[in-house]
């Protein structure tokens, strides 16, 4: 559930390049997005679905008012965690912190499977077992509207989805879109460059047009190396004796509803001493 803004000459354009919506049908879940809808943190979204729902007035909407009221330490990334007898070590780039009682991973499964591999064997081999697709996605600006009689396609060639950003709720700025490649596509393309993956999906996009499109104002590919996740049949995963946790999509399956149920169930497994 990414936003993602660019300049541009008509003014700054917003893309959601990650999760581009969510459904609400488990009902602990309906319960939170019906309290986001009224407090405008989300909105429906019908040209996704009667279901569908998006963040207003960016995709990340949900994860910013939930991180209100978290300290969180943005762009640091661990490499290597340890049990101690004081508890849970964190190293790696800009981090050196120590003794947590708990440990709580929630990161896509080949992330995880790297740094529970020296603490937790089972918990690391359903990890590597549960891989995810990769997802290289386009976000491209225009200076006038394209000519596309729907707001969103799917499975258009090498186009696994593609959206008219700029017409999901709550969105100003320029004419936005967001175009991602298909799971096998992004696989085969992973490791091009970033231009070049721009270049190819202007161009699926174009062919999927019915007139010619205008030269784009603003665009910038993003290479998602763990989109869409795997799943398992396992809710969370919780080590009472090392205090660990491990929650994520990756366990339950591909949507955002599945990624916010094994958060929950996990917090209703955490036990930490008081």
């Amino acid at each position: 559930m990414a936003t993602r803004r660019l300049a541009t000459s008509a003014g700054e354009a917003s893309f959601d390049h990650g999760a581009q919506f969510f459904t609400a049908r488990e009902p602990a879940f309906a319960a939170r997005v019906a309290r986001w809808a009224a407090a405008g943190i989300v909105a429906p979204w019908p040209a996704a679905g009667h279901e569908a729902f998006v963040g207003s007035p960016g995709m990340n909407a949900p994860l910013r008012d939930m991180a209100s009221r978290l300290e969180v330490l943005w762009y640091s990334e661990v490499t290597a965690i340890s049990r101690g007898t004081q508890g849970w070590h964190l190293q790696g780039a800009g981090v050196d912190e120590g003794d947590f009682e708990a440990l709580v991973l929630a990161i896509p499964a080949e992330q995880a499977a790297r740094l529970l591999a020296p603490v937790d064997t089972p918990m690391a081999a359903l990890a590597e077992a549960t891989p995810s697709q990769p997802c290289w996605t386009l976000m491209a600006s225009f200076d006038t509207p394209l000519a596309f009689a729907n707001d969103s396609m799917r499975d258009a060639g090498t186009i696994g989805w593609a959206a008219r950003n700029s017409a999901k709720p709550g969105r100003n700025g320029p004419e936005s879109w967001v175009i991602q490649a298909s799971p096998a596509w992004s696989a085969a393309h992973i490791e091009l460059p970033g231009e070049q993956v721009a270049s190819l999906l202007l161009d699926a996009l174009a062919a999927c047009s019915p007139v010619s499109l205008p030269k784009p104002i603003a665009a910038s590919a993003h290479r998602w190396r763990y989109a869409r996740s795997g799943g398992n049949g396992e809710a969370a995963l919780w080590n009472a004796e090392l205090q660990l946790g491990v929650c994520g999509d990756w366990l339950l399956g591909p949507r955002v509803e599945c990624a916010w149920e094994s958060g929950t169930r996990l917090a209703g497994m955490l036990t930490v001493a008081p």
